[in-house]
């Protein structure tokens, strides 16, 4: 599954729009974490404890994008994009969305193999 911010993908045609797809998350952060954080703000510089839970949170929204766009015949999203809000103390909600797509390969274009940023892209998932 190819995953661009972009509007386009460059070797590649739009055949086809699929609509909207999302993926959501809801986390909180636990009283132990919120613990850990505290300390490593006491001392300052990265707060690894909310990092990792920031980065858990953001996969989990992108996979969920992902199963979307899949579920709905896409072989591609475009424009894809982060939102993310606290909605209670302590709870926050992560949004990864964009535009499913079925894509194929411009003729005479090279999108299989080789260098460049699209090598081996699509393999796989």
């Amino acid at each position: 599954m190819l995953v661009v911010t972009t509007n386009d993908i460059q070797g590649y045609r739009i055949v086809r729009h699929l609509g909207l797809v999302r993926g959501l998350t809801v986390r909180s952060r636990s009283v132990v974490g919120n613990l850990g954080a505290a300390i490593q703000i006491f001392f300052g510089g990265n707060i690894s404890v909310y990092t990792k839970l920031a980065e858990h949170a953001r996969q989990e929204a992108f996979d969920l994008l992902v199963e979307h766009a899949h579920s709905m015949g896409a072989n591609a999203v475009v424009a894809m994009r982060y939102d993310a809000n606290e909605i209670a103390a302590a709870v926050t909600e992560v949004l990864a969305y964009g535009s499913a797509v079925v894509v194929e390969p411009v003729s005479g274009s090279e999108t299989g193999g080789g260098s460049g940023p699209w090598a081996g892209a699509g393999a796989g998932r």
